[in-house]
């Protein structure tokens, strides 16, 4: 039975409150608890992942922190050598005296040359005498951890901007999924579309449907994981990614969506999470886009208005006004009604083909009877 829906155009999907695995943007809602101590520490052991990863307020912050922290570290240590050689203001100094550091008379002032030999200022005011040889060992320390703080912070920084989940911030999903027929098939439609234009390189499209399952004896799974197959019109590998694209997924009876109906959609208890993997053609690097889907965002008897024209000048363009956008179409109320349509119809396209095929050929009549002819020569003569 299908469904007489008059067209009107569906604005984008209502993005729905309730709470998710996967945010529309792509984020995992999830959280751990109750980590033991000794697992804590694997985060310190892998301390590059663990501060590439840390938001950026802290990244500044530490940024901060350790090269102020290793200016002051070192002033006291040039303040000490100071001290200790009777180089500081006030203290008893004799004729001869010879000092490590010249102009350095004081905290501040050592601050100040610790400051310089980090950043290899070299104002020219402060410098080592050479007669000290343990100023001359700190200098050569703190130089060697300055110049290690200063590749691990630039790495940190750049490694930060160049993360491959940037890329697909500028890679994006319909609000909403549609349900309506396509070549003859109920399918489930979503629209991706990439915002720049050099390209994701095999880009793979699939999905996962997370539900709580019970088993058959009485567990209960909690986000259970069912494989989602997606197609595009070109495949489902290596795409050719270069204009939005509408992924359908066909619902037939291997399909997790078979007994769903248009009454009974909305009452369901899933998330729907689309993934899209590829390497960035300008980086070459590999990034995942994700967002997910509640039933409440999934439309039955939509099908998506089309976005791509051409212009008079022969370019194509995009529309991405009516990207997330939908009109009403006229869909079966479930899968198992399409299927029974469609086998009676078959049914009756087959006994009317049968009933023709029987006119052509004819029909017995009984009343001739059938007699044998015997061949025979006739010679006529002149």
């Amino acid at each position: 039975m299908f469904q007489v829906l008059q067209g009107h155009i569906q604005p984008a999907g209502h993005r729905n409150r309730k709470t998710r695995l996967v945010t529309k943007d792509g984020r995992c809602n999830i959280e751990f608890g109750n980590i033991e101590s000794s697992n804590q520490y694997a985060y310190l052991m892998d301390f590059w992942t663990t501060f590439v990863e840390i938001r950026w307020r802290f990244v500044l912050l530490l940024f901060v922190a350790s090269f102020t922290g290793s200016w002051f570290i070192f002033s006291l240590l040039w303040y000490w050598i100071a001290k200790s050689n009777g180089d500081l203001t006030g203290q008893n100094r004799t004729d001869g005296h010879v000092q490590c550091i010249d102009n350095v008379n004081g905290l501040t002032t050592a601050f100040l040359y610790s400051l310089e030999t980090q950043t290899t200022i070299g104002y020219g005011g402060r410098a080592l005498t050479g007669h000290c040889a343990g100023a001359i060992a700190l200098i050569i320390i703190q130089s060697l951890i300055g110049t290690f703080i200063n590749c691990f912070m630039c790495g940190v920084i750049l490694a930060k901007i160049s993360l491959p989940k940037r890329r697909a911030k500028t890679v994006t999903f319909s609000d909403m999924a549609v349900i309506c027929l396509k070549k003859g098939s109920l399918c489930l439609l979503i629209r991706v579309a990439n915002l720049r234009k050099t390209l994701l390189i095999g880009s793979q499209i699939y999905g996962k449907l997370l539900k709580t399952t019970t088993t058959p004896d009485g567990d209960t799974i909690i986000l259970d994981q069912i494989h989602i197959d997606f197609l595009v019109d070109a495949g489902k590998d290596n795409l050719f990614f270069v204009c939005p694209l509408t992924l359908y997924h066909v619902i037939n009876k291997s399909s997790p969506f078979y007994e769903l109906s248009a009454d009974t959609l909305s009452l369901q208890d899933f998330e729907l999470v689309v993934f899209l993997d590829g390497t960035a053609e300008s980086t070459s690097s590999c990034c995942q886009v994700r967002t997910s889907y509640v039933p409440q965002e999934i439309h039955w008897g939509y099908s998506f208005l089309p976005i791509i024209s051409r212009t008079k000048t022969g370019k194509y363009r995009v529309d991405f006004s009516n990207f997330s956008k939908s009109v009403r179409v006229t869909t079966p109320h479930c899968a198992h009604c399409f299927e029974t349509d469609v086998d009676e119809r078959n049914h009756n396209n087959h006994s009317q083909e049968n009933h023709i095929n029987q006119q052509k050929l004819g029909i017995d009549n009984l009343g001739f009877q059938v007699i044998d002819i015997h061949d025979s020569m006739d010679i006529t003569r002149m």
